[in-house]
């Protein structure tokens, strides 16, 4: 079975534009399906998720959607559920995904099935994949849960496409903008889900990319606002912009390049390294029993890092406990990983990143104080997630939307991101040029 990229990860279709285009009122109403569709799969998506959360750590159960996170959650409960909540994701990780492998169809990632040729996905094996991946971040798994609603949207528009019978360069465009319009849905991220479309599924910004990725992200996201509301994802401080952090983010920027490829080089091998035969079961019970039993004394732990990247941007969290939870949260996945567990790298990235920042930025201000922990975290957070999903424009628009911080915070963003990329690069040409160990 072909393995399915989780993370974010980039491929280039090919755009043909030799070919005659379909008729405009048909690409509209296959653009407008599309975000509907998407919108629609991504609420349904999130709404599985919360109501098992509530479920399984017995938390806010009168409402689907609460004010209460997950975070807070999982820390009210007791110690032995949380292990006992967590043991269960293993299980359920280890079986489902081993039935996935023995008896369902190869999966096709996003990427792959953009520049294929025939551009389709299978629905079942899609389906329960995504599936598998709500419920297994819902009981705690410390991946994500982003890529469900990119393959549920990309596999349902490349349905419509073919269905309305467009052309193969037509398809991808359409499949592409899926996968961005369920990542806008999930996330209320309009903005982000077009630019990921165009910059890392297409490498495109021709009007016959753009357009339809523009459309399809802000009808996904208003369709999902019907059932999750204009959720804003982390509501953070009004920080302001110093010449502190403007410096700091100079200084800082090339560490987070140095960490983001510690972070892609440890994940990319862990999941080299995964299982595809029965023991995939054994070693998903013995990764998240270890996790189940860390979080017992540290319930942080637990989850795609949401609520840990959201302490950091909200409350003093200490360069001693920053420094803990990150190298737990790092070793966590990995393991997670190397298991054959499946999801995604955005939010795990965002809240190794904001915790990187935390520790950096408390050190700072030894040397020149005057800015708020939570500063730190955001500009770290994106610097941090601009090299580790290799797109600093969907990663700079991301943190953005997430925490609608102000407008001036594009200055220390950028320039951190800018030193981060250039470290991050570099040492990914090494690495390529290196001799293979025997």
């Amino acid at each position: 079975m072909q393995k399915n990229t989780a993370g974010l990860d980039a491929g280039a279709a090919h755009v043909d534009s030799s070919k005659p285009s379909s008729p405009l009122p048909l690409l509209a109403a296959v653009t407008i399906l599309t975000g509907i569709a998407a919108g629609l799969g991504g609420m349904l998506l999130a709404l599985i998720l919360h109501y098992l959360q509530h479920l399984a750590y017995s938390y806010s159960l009168d409402a689907i959607i609460s004010p209460e996170s997950f975070l807070e959650g999982v820390s009210a409960t007791t110690p032995w559920r949380r292990f006992s909540v967590t043991l269960a994701c293993g299980l359920v990780a280890g079986l489902g995904w081993w039935a996935l492998r023995r008896f369902g169809k190869p999966l096709v990632s996003i990427s792959a099935a953009v520049k294929s040729a025939e551009p389709r996905m299978p629905i079942g094996s899609t389906s329960a994949h995504a599936l598998l991946q709500i419920v297994t971040v819902a009981l705690g798994s410390p991946l994500g849960r982003e890529v469900a609603p990119r393959e549920i949207g990309a596999m349902l528009a490349g349905w419509m496409a073919r269905r309305a019978g467009l052309s193969v360069s037509e398809c991808q465009i359409m499949l592409a903008c899926g996968a961005g319009a369920g990542l806008a849905a999930v996330y209320n991220v309009p903005l982000a889900g077009a630019a990921f479309v165009l910059e890392g599924l297409l490498l495109s910004f021709k009007w016959k990319a753009v357009i339809p990725a523009l459309a399809t992200s802000a009808i996904a996201a208003m369709v999902a606002w019907l059932g999750l509301g204009n959720e804003l994802q982390y509501s953070v401080p009004a920080f302001g912009v110093t010449a502190s952090l403007i410096v700091w983010a100079v200084v800082a920027g090339p560490l987070f390049g140095y960490g983001a490829h510690l972070f892609v080089t440890v994940t990319n091998a862990a999941r080299k390294a995964a299982p595809r035969d029965a023991s995939i079961i054994v070693l998903c019970l013995a990764s998240f029993a270890l996790l189940g039993a860390l979080a017992m004394f540290l319930p942080s732990l637990l989850g795609n890092g949401k609520g840990v990247a959201h302490l950091s941007f909200d409350t003093p969290v200490g360069i001693g406990m920053a420094l803990l939870l990150l190298v737990l949260r790092v070793a966590m996945i990995s393991a997670a990983l190397r298991a054959g567990a499946q999801g995604g790298l955005l939010t795990p990235g965002l809240s190794c990143g904001a915790l990187l920042g935390v520790a950096l930025g408390d050190a700072w201000c030894m040397l020149w104080p005057g800015v708020m922990p939570g500063a730190f975290a955001i500009v770290g957070a994106c610097a941090f997630l601009a090299s580790s999903m290799r797109l600093p424009l969907t990663a700079i628009l991301l943190v953005m939307e997430f925490t609608r911080v102000s407008h001036d915070f594009l200055l220390p963003m950028l320039l951190a991101s800018a030193g981060s990329l250039t470290v991050f690069h570099y040492l990914q040409k090494r690495q390529l040029a290196a001799p293979a160990r025997p």
